[in-house]
């Protein structure tokens, strides 16, 4: 069925961007629904992706009553590409969605993120509270901050090769190897219903990058793929790759407030992902509602109907309230 649904859909249909002057960066935005008409929603896209990923949820979201708004957050698209590493943590990628809000008029709004964009609606969150009224998030769920910075308790626990500490530490080198091998790498990791595995022991992103022969099934019909691919051979990958390398920065930055998440959430967990359920979860984020789904990581792509239903469900018991 979600093949049928990829492969079907129009291209066409998907909001036209604009380019919105925030927080001192230029994002390309698409958005649909009724400017302070509709309740507004912001979705937020993870790594290597872009705000296309959402494609299947904006029209369900608007005709719920929504006004949705999906940024190429910076590094991505046509967004603004900060030569700074530092321009990239979370105190820069929360503010652009903060300006954002302030954009369009919003005190508030309910945010979703995938991936990367789950860990920057958590950090939203955390930095920005009043801001935020709901969050759903899907894949990657809060992050402990634990006693050691990440990168350097990554690095103890699973070596050089985990890609995580290769970005950081060895700093340009996947980049150029992402940059020079865009297509294959795209498609080798936007593969359907399996966890994210390297074809060969080391670097992960860089084995997905050399790999020849396609890896298993992918999401995306080539035209969808297509929009990611030329986003980023556009863009180049080291403005995204930077949000890694500003990790141990947000372990510090995030040590200043409460890590308690307080407002309603519903994390979307990927059954067949390799990134594990946090169990401890409840204890950071009390007001929780827990949704696992029988897919890879991709799952709002991967599962788009499935998506729908169960983001709008959740939001209509959360208004009721």
């Amino acid at each position: 069925m979600t093949n049928e649904i990829n492969t079907m859909f129009n291209l066409t249909d998907f909001p036209k961007p604009t380019l919105i002057s925030v927080n001192g960066v230029e994002l390309e935005v698409f958005e649909a629904g009724q400017q302070n008409v509709g309740k507004p929603i912001v979705l937020c896209h993870g790594f290597p992706e872009h705000a296309f990923s959402w494609r299947y949820q904006v029209s369900a979201l608007v005709a719920a009553g929504y006004h949705v708004i999906v940024p190429n957050q910076r590094g991505y698209g046509n967004s603004s590409r900060p030569t700074e590493v530092t321009d990239y943590d979370i105190e820069h990628l929360s503010g652009d969605l903060v300006a954002l809000l302030d954009h369009y008029g919003y005190e508030d709004a309910t945010f979703v993120g995938h991936d990367w964009g789950a860990a920057v609606v958590w950090g939203l969150s955390l930095l920005h509270p009043t801001r935020v009224n709901k969050v759903i998030n899907l894949s990657l769920p809060y992050q402990e901050r634990g006693e050691k910075p990440w990168i350097e308790f990554m690095e103890e626990i699973f070596g050089g090769d985990f890609y995580f500490v290769h970005f950081n530490r060895q700093p340009g080198v996947a980049d150029a190897i992402l940059d020079e091998n865009t297509s294959q790498f795209l498609r080798n990791i936007h593969r359907k219903n399996e966890p994210l595995k390297a074809p060969e022991p080391g670097m992960l992103m860089i084995n997905l990058a050399r790999a020849e022969k396609p890896l298993g099934e992918p999401i995306m019909s080539d035209s969808e793929l297509a929009v990611f691919i030329s986003a980023f051979e556009s863009s180049g990958f080291t403005g995204s790759i930077n949000w890694y390398r500003n990790l141990d920065r947000n372990w510090y930055l995030l040590s200043k407030v409460n890590p308690i998440i307080q407002q309603p959430t519903l994390m979307i967990y990927a059954g067949r992902d390799m990134i594990p359920k946090f169990e401890k979860l409840p204890e950071f984020v009390p007001n929780l509602e827990v949704i696992s789904m029988d897919c890879g990581h991709w799952i709002q792509q991967e599962m788009p109907e499935e998506t729908n239903q169960a983001i709008l469900k959740w939001l209509e018991i959360q208004d009721t309230k």
